[in-house]
């Protein structure tokens, strides 16, 4: 070994425990749990993740404050081939690209952060 305590794997402990030692979950629960239930630090204003719909690479971008945000979703916006989910403190949003007849040309923007 290289110089680290080794601490051994208590697997086995958890498997021969006994089925009424863990509380089962409904999927409900979990899903509120988990899924509605997001917190960001006090520090992080927003959370963007950009997905590329062609090699499928993921980037993700965190922000502090709200303009320089609001100016990576202004970005992405008009980038093509993408699908992007803005996270803020109070709501989850996702964009992905529409048919070209449901859009309205002529308003590029949205507001994610004044709903």
């Amino acid at each position: 070994m290289s110089g680290k305590k080794y601490f051994p794997n208590n697997w086995q402990k958890w498997k021969d425990a006994p089925e009424d030692l863990f509380m089962p979950h409904t999927f409900d629960e979990i899903m509120d749990f988990k899924i509605a239930a997001w917190e960001l630090p006090s520090n992080i204003a927003c959370v963007i993740r950009e997905s590329n719909l062609t090699t499928k690479k993921v980037k993700e971008y965190v922000y502090q404050r709200t303009y320089a945000a609001e100016r990576k979703v202004q970005q992405l916006l008009k980038k093509e081939g993408i699908e992007f989910t803005v996270c803020t403190s109070q709501q989850i949003n996702f964009v992905s690209p529409l048919d070209p007849n449901d859009v309205d040309n002529n308003d590029d923007s949205y507001d994610f952060f004044n709903e």
